[in-house]
C-alpha cells in the first residue's frame, strides 16, 4: 500500500466556477457522502464514497461524522502585526492608524517579537481554517523574515511583503524610497518562490508614500516575474479626499497606482468601498483584484462594499478579514458580515457564492486557482473539516435544516473558530481542535 495516499470521508463541498458567471447550480460539486483522496500532498481524487471507496485498494480512510470538508479558506487581505490590537475601540480609519496601528507596529523592529507574533497569527489562521493569506508585514524587513520562516516550517502557501512608507507616519516607522526598494528586493530574492511562498510589493497606501517611493515600488513590481502588489484603495471618504490633495495631478485614487505601474495581474487592492464605474472597469481590464473586507468596513464605519457592481464589471474579488481593523480571523464570521452588508443594500448573498468567495474566488483573485481553491486533481491538498455539531445551538439548528443549502447558510451565520475540527496544509494536519 502506498503510504503517501490517504482518504478522508465526510460530506464534501467545493466550488468549480463563479455562481455569478455560470449560475448557482453549475458552480459547485457536493457529495453528501464523499471521499477526498490525497497523494503526496496533492488532490488525487474526489467523489461519492460509493464510487471512490471501490478504487482505494486498502488505503486508510479517515471518517468524520456530522462534518463537511471544504477547501481551505483564503484570506486576501490581513495585517499580521496588528494581531495584538484587534478590537481596539472607537476610531475611524485615519485616527485609528495613528492611535493604535503605528505604535503597535513599532514593536516589530525586534525580530524576536515579530517571530512570537507570527506564531500566534498563524495559529489563529489555522484554527479558523485559513490556509492561504495575503499578508502585510510591518515596515521592518525582519518582520517579513520572521513571518516567512514560520510559514516555511509549516509548508504553508502564503504571500507577504514589507510595508513601504516614507511620509505621513511617525519617524520610527518610515523608510526611504531607496531603502524600501533595497530591503524589498533582498526579501524577494530570499523568499519569493521558495517552497509555497510568494512576495508582495506592499506600499501601505498612497498617502504614506512619496511619488519617488511609488515609482520605485512600480519598478520593483515590474522587475520580477509573478510578484504580487498589495495595498489599500478607497476605503474611507476622508482618505480619498486626502489622496486628492496629495496627488492633484491624478484623476483619482486608482489613477495614482496606475500612473506608477502598480496595477495589473496579482495586484490586490483592499476594500474598494467607494469606487466609480470607470475605476471598476480599469481594475477588470488590467486583471487586478479587490479584497472585500466586510468586518473592517463596518467596524471602522467606512461604508458598504458593492459586490454586485464588481460582478457587473467582472472584477476579481476575494474575501479579507483585515485583522486588526477586522474583528475576527474567521472567514465564516466574515461571510456573516458580508451577508448583512448585502442586505443593507437590498441585495442577496447566496451561501454558495459565499463559499466561492472564501475559497476558489480568493484563489482566482490571487492567480493561484491552478494550485488551490478547490479539489481538482493535482491541486494542493489544503482543506478544512467543519463540524456541524460545534456548539449546542449549531447542532440543534442543523437538525432543523431541510436542505444542504440551509445547512451551509447556517454555517456562515453561526460558525466561527469552534466550527473548525481540523485544518490540513499540503495534506498534513496543521490544526486539530482539542
Amino acid at each position: 500500500m502506498n503510504q503517501s495516499v490517504k482518504a478522508y470521508r465526510a460530506a464534501i463541498l467545493h466550488s468549480i466556477a463563479d455562481p455569478a458567471v455560470v449560475g448557482v447550480e453549475q458552480s459547485y460539486e457536493y457529495f453528501e457522502d464523499g471521499v477526498l483522496v490525497i497523494d503526496n500532498g496533492q488532490v488525487a481524487k474526489v467523489g461519492p464514497a460509493e464510487q471512490v471507496l471501490a478504487t482505494l485498494n486498502g488505503v486508510e480512510v479517515i471518517e468524520y461524522s456530522n462534518a463537511l470538508i471544504t477547501p481551505g479558506f483564503i484570506d486576501t487581505h490581513i495585517h499580521y502585526p496588528q494581531s495584538g490590537m484587534i478590537a481596539s475601540y472607537g476610531e475611524q480609519l485615519l485616527d485609528w492608524l495613528n492611535t493604535y496601528t503605528f505604535p503597535t507596529e513599532q514593536q516589530f523592529s525586534d525580530k524576536a517579537h515579530a517571530s512570537d507574533v507570527a506564531g500566534i497569527f498563524l495559529k489563529e489562521l489555522l484554527r479558523n481554517g485559513t490556509t492561504t493569506a495575503l499578508v502585510f508585514g510591518s515596515v521592518h524587513k525582519q518582520s517579513v523574515d520572521a513571518f516567512f520562516e514560520a510559514c516555511e516550517s509549516l509548508n504553508l502557501r502564503m504571500i507577504a511583503g514589507k510595508v513601504l512608507m516614507d511620509r505621513n507616519a511617525p519617524d520610527y516607522l518610515t523608510d526611504t524610497p531607496e531603502s524600501g526598494y533595497a530591503d524589498s528586493k533582498e526579501l524577494i530574492q530570499r523568499w519569493h518562490g521558495k517552497g509555497r511562498l510568494h512576495y508582495a510589493v506592499t506600499p501601505r497606501f498612497a498617502p504614506t508614500s512619496t511619488p519617488e517611493q511609488l515609482a520605485l515600488a512600480g519598478k520593483l513590481y515590474q522587475e520580477f516575474p509573478d510578484l504580487y502588489m498589495h495595498t489599500h484603495l478607497s476605503e474611507n471618504l476622508k482618505e480619498i479626499e486626502w489622496v486628492k490633495a496629495l496627488f492633484p495631478e491624478r484623476s483619482g485614487y486608482l489613477d495614482v497606482y496606475d500612473h506608477y505601474q502598480l496595477i495589473g495581474p496579482r495586484s490586490v487592492f483592499a476594500h474598494g468601498v467607494h469606487l466609480c464605474d470607470d475605476e471598476c472597469q480599469r481594475l477588470a481590464e488590467t486583471g487586478s483584484a479587490v479584497a472585500f473586507c466586510p468586518t473592517s468596513n463596518l467596524f471602522l464605519g467606512s461604508g458598504l462594499f458593492d459586490l454586485n457592481k464588481m460582478e457587473q464589471h467582472k472584477v476579481r474579488v476575494g474575501l479579507g478579514t483585515d485583522v486588526g481593523a477586522g474583528t475576527s480571523f474567521s472567514q465564516l464570521q466574515s461571510l456573516n458580515e458580508a451577508y448583512k452588508i448585502m442586505q443593507l443594500q437590498g441585495k442577496k448573498l447566496d451561501p454558495f457564492k459565499s463559499f466561492y468567495l472564501a475559497t476558489l474566488g480568493g484563489a482566482n483573485a490571487l492567480y493561484l486557482d491552478d494550485k488551490i481553491g478547490n479539489f481538482s486533481t493535482g491541486k494542493d491538498a489544503d482543506f478544512v473539516v467543519l463540524d456541524y455539531n460545534s456548539t449546542p445551538l449549531m447542532s440543534y439548528r442543523m437538525q432543523q435544516a431541510k436542505s444542504f443549502e440551509e445547512k451551509l447558510f447556517a454555517l456562515t451565520m453561526l460558525g466561527d473558530d469552534r466550527s473548525v475540527k481540523e485544518t490540513f496544509a499540503a495534506g498534513v494536519s496543521v490544526h486539530r481542535r482539542g
